[in-house]
């Protein structure tokens, strides 16, 4: 029976909620939350469609009351998750890794004890803050990175569902402080179990399609396919409204997984959305692909909603 025979297909909204501009951050830097006081307008757009979306929380951002305090509010009332989100080069503890790089660290790169405890880290935070009601069970890896001992490490916190994959892409040339990313250039982009954890893989589709520029490069762009996230940074309404209309033919997918930073949210808060003008042109694309959604018939479900339809129809 595939999924999609007993349940409408399901939108699904990912918040990487962490600090500003953490593509410009460098060892010794600190870290700001300023981003913090731009997500309520963000809260308020999915709210104006039946949206809930789920907020997968850095360290940094667990640790600023300004937005925890609002995030439990919001999941207090049903409208939001709040899940995890580990970004290894500023998590507690401190470890020294051998830099053969200057990438920013993947949590796979250090012993496992270490991975543990900065999971802990940051998971006892949030938990502290959350009062843990609901109990976290969501997550997604900074970097994208995964590995076998990583899950295992989801499993044994209760956390029943991630979503780092990024299916068709291969993160081998991002480096990190010894090695690239995981490659995901053949992983499924339906969900998996893993290590009794459910991998809800993030939406991207290779289409023929364009983003903004001249009449040329838009034919160049139809001629030749390309990986099209479900997410603003670097594509425009037109593809993401078709990766919409794309998995709402498929069979084998019942649902679609709409992803960005909290930083985005802000202006000058990463390298896409520079000014005013940028965020209030963000926010109209997102407004109009919302209503897509809509339209199109998707319902709006948290990955913890989503996880645990899943296992009702399983049993």
């Amino acid at each position: 029976m595939q999924p999609n025979e007993t349940m409408s297909k399901k939108f699904i909204i990912t918040v990487d909620t962490e600090g500003d501009n953490l593509w410009n951050w460098r060892a010794g830097d600190s870290v700001s939350t300023e981003n913090s006081r731009y997500i309520p307008r963000f809260q308020e757009l999915c709210d104006k469609y039946g949206f809930k979306p789920v907020y997968l929380t850095n360290y940094e951002m667990a640790c600023c009351d300004r937005f925890m305090d609002r995030a439990v509010e919001w999941q207090n009332n049903g409208a939001c998750e709040i899940g995890v989100h580990l970004h290894a080069w500023n998590n507690p503890p401190s470890y020294p890794l051998r830099k053969t790089y200057e990438g920013q660290d993947y949590l796979i790169e250090y012993p496992e004890e270490i991975m543990r405890a900065k999971f802990d880290a940051v998971y006892s935070l949030i938990k502290s803050k959350t009062g843990n009601t609901p109990p976290l069970v969501s997550h997604r890896a900074g970097r994208w990175a995964m590995n076998g001992v990583y899950f295992k490490i989801l499993r044994d916190y209760g956390i029943k569902v991630d979503c780092s994959f990024t299916p068709g892409v291969d993160w081998s040339d991002n480096k990190g402080a010894s090695t690239g990313g995981t490659d995901y250039s053949k992983a499924s982009r339906t969900p998996v179990s893993i290590e009794g954890v459910l991998e809800v893989p993030m939406t991207i589709r290779r289409l023929r399609t364009w983003t903004k520029g001249s009449l040329k490069h838009k034919l160049k762009c139809l001629a030749l396919s390309k990986h099209t996230w479900l997410r603003p940074a670097g594509h425009s309404l037109f593809e993401m409204k078709h990766v919409l209309a794309t998995v709402a033919r498929e069979e084998d997918t019942d649902y679609a997984e709409f992803m960005i930073h909290s930083s985005e949210l802000m202006p000058a808060g990463s390298p896409y959305f520079r000014d005013k003008a940028d965020i209030d042109e963000l926010y109209r694309d997102m407004d109009a692909l919302f209503a897509r959604a809509v339209e199109s018939g998707y319902e709006g479900c948290t990955l913890r909603d989503y996880e645990r339809e899943r296992s009702v129809v399983s049993d």
